[in-house]
């Protein structure tokens, strides 16, 4: 069975930490698959408003909407552990780019890689219900590390 290998950047500009809820956690009793969405889109909220974005606003009436993810799950998450989630976009072209999730977990005093994961962003001005270009100001911010 083939397998999704993500190759992380080398460098991250943002890194958030979360602490795991019993929300979090599905019938096995760890963090499942939608879960570890949820807490991405998390640090994904994050990131942006670091350069004062939101996820429906990066600017002159463009937001932003999944177009595809993928997860490449390392180590079990449990309830209380401790995460640090580091976020990178790369790889921009007309109408999008995509973001890369580094997601850590503290164990024996360092941080030990639990996840990677990357979603596909398309700009989209949503009044209009179509895709959009990636306003050049939004590139250069994003993509500095």
């Amino acid at each position: 069975m083939n397998r999704i290998k993500l190759n992380l950047p080398d460098q991250f500009s943002f890194s958030t930490t979360l602490r795991i809820r019993v929300t979090d956690l599905n019938y096995g009793g760890h963090v499942g698959n939608d879960s570890f969405l949820s807490l991405i889109q998390e640090a994904r909220q994050q990131y942006l408003l670091s350069f004062g974005y939101r996820e429906l606003s990066v600017g002159d009436g463009v937001g932003l909407i999944m177009a595809d993810a993928a997860i490449e799950f390392k180590k079990e998450l449990n309830y209380g552990d401790e995460v640090k989630i580091s976020v990178q976009a790369t790889d921009f072209d007309k109408l999008g780019f995509d973001l890369f999730y580094k997601m850590e977990v503290m164990q024996d005093a360092e941080w030990v890689i639990a996840g990677k994961a990357k979603t596909g962003m398309m700009c989209y001005d949503y009044k209009a219900g179509k895709k959009v270009s990636v306003p050049e100001e939004v590139v250069t911010r994003l993509s500095a590390v």
